[in-house]
């Protein structure tokens, strides 16, 4: 029986989680020493100690598989290793292992099996190997019916992924959704899926705005309309001019022109609301060549 403070012990010494430390002391009958090997073999130990560096760069990522598609978010700390084989080959795997089960969480994904141990296991590895911190960050898994179609796009090597579903319209107009949603960064595919909290917030900023403009208080509800129908044109799908559009059709009057409807849409910003690291070239050489 492996106690507590051991792996308490062993955490303090080498940064590695509970359950990693547990699982290493009960791999060599309680040895601390051997314990820290069995992590630094793993690469559990190095991996650990990159926990709290940030990785706001990496890839958003699409694989399709006849009626089943998925878009993940990898990160890593700088565009270089973006690019790396052993990163965009551990990409590939997570998106294939994310196609062949049916799960809807992070946390069941980092536990799926792939060919080099659960998903969370072959991120440690390749964190050790690669030396930066490498983090799963979302994914969607998205099933269509032989009605629908898939549109994807990646812009800019994968910097951006939209995902859209299409019903009754062909690959090609739902390419051409994606490659809008990727241009013009919508939040939400109508005006019903805004939450009602997020409008009603939207809604109490326009009204101070008005307030401070001067404009009477009886008639600010009045001028709200043709405002919230504005903020949907910015931020829906289906209400944003459509880009390739020469007489301001909506996106949802050109799927409907060509037979169809939106169904869902799903866009990854790489980094997009994450912290990013600032980086001085000129300290990062000095640092370098002081030793540090």
């Amino acid at each position: 029986m492996i106690s507590a403070s051991l792996v308490k012990e062993l955490r303090e010494k080498t940064g590695a989680g509970m359950l990693d430390c547990k699982k290493a002391l009960e791999a060599t009958n309680g040895d601390m020493d051997a314990a820290a090997d069995w992590l630094r073999e793993k690469g559990i130990s190095k991996a650990a100690k990159k926990a709290d560096r940030i990785a706001a760069e990496g890839v958003a990522a699409i694989k399709i598989s006849g009626n089943t598609a998925a878009i993940v978010e990898v990160n890593s700390e700088t565009d270089f290793v973006a690019k790396n084989e052993e990163f965009t080959s551990m990409v590939d795997s997570i998106l294939d292992t994310i196609l062949e089960h049916n799960v809807t969480t992070l946390e069941e994904a980092l536990e799926l099996p792939t060919s080099e141990g659960s998903v969370s296991e072959l991120i440690v590895a390749k964190t050790a190997k690669i030396g930066e911190k490498l983090s799963f960050r979302r994914f969607a898994r998205v099933e269509k019916n032989d009605s629908q179609v898939f549109g994807d796009y990646i812009h800019m090597g994968g910097k951006i992924a939209v995902l859209t579903v299409l019903e009754g319209a062909d690959e090609a107009v739902a390419k051409d959704v994606s490659m809008h949603a990727a241009a013009m960064r919508p939040s939400y595919v109508r005006s019903t899926d805004v939450p009602t909290e997020v409008l009603e917030k939207e809604k109490n900023i326009m009204r101070e705005q008005l307030l401070n403009e001067g404009k009477p208080a009886e008639k600010i509800d009045q001028i709200l309309v043709g405002k919230v129908k504005k903020y949907y044109e910015e931020v829906c799908l289906e209400d944003q001019i459509f880009v390739k559009s020469e007489n301001k059709e909506t996106v949802s009057k050109y799927v409907a022109a060509n037979g169809g409807k939106i169904v869902d849409m799903i866009r990854y910003e790489v980094g997009e609301g994450m912290e990013k690291r600032e980086e001085n070239f000129a300290e990062e050489v000095a640092k370098q060549m002081e030793g540090k």
